[in-house]
């Protein structure tokens, strides 16, 4: 990985795309970037589902436009520290998931196997897609993978919120 540009502790754009800090971890940046989005996740006030959906939409174009902002300004192409998208791809996994600390684990566990194994097509957009919605794209895609998996796990075992 490149090493963490300076204008990230000066920028307040970069420092988002960052995740806030927590992409300039000096090993598994992606990782921490997750813990960071589960932490915010937690600070989340209780939205119904259509005002969930709108933040969703809202943070993955806020995220768009700071990752191109970012990888534009700093000359590199998805950088591993640019963690908005693990924010982002974690929110959606969680998407109606059930309460409790069992299911924040599991759905974190679920977005990090698809967004570090990448299968088809995560593997491909991230190969071919550039700009920020290249950034953004395939970790939305493995976040709607995880949340699959994430709810059939929850109605396999009675505590799906969608019945």
């Amino acid at each position: 990985m490149a090493a963490t540009p300076r204008s990230v502790w000066r920028n307040p754009v970069h420092f988002a795309a960052f995740g806030f800090g927590s992409g300039a971890a000096p090993v598994a940046p992606g990782t921490f970037g997750t813990l960071m989005g589960v932490a915010l996740y937690l600070h989340l006030p209780a939205l119904s589902w259509p005002l969930y959906l709108l933040f969703l939409l809202a943070a993955t174009l806020v995220g768009i436009w700071l990752c191109e902002r970012t990888t534009r300004d700093i000359g590199v192409h998805d950088h591993g520290g640019i963690v908005w998208d693990e924010f982002v791809g974690y929110w959606i996994t969680m998407f109606l998931a059930p309460a409790g600390w069992w299911w924040i684990l599991v759905g974190f566990v679920l977005f990090r196997f698809f967004d570090i194994v990448k299968p088809w097509p995560i593997r491909w957009l991230d190969q071919h897609v550039k700009g920020g919605f290249g950034v953004m794209i395939d970790d939305v895609l493995a976040g709607v993978m995880a949340l699959i998996c994430l709810q059939a796990a929850a109605y396999i075992t009675g505590q799906s919120v969608l019945v």
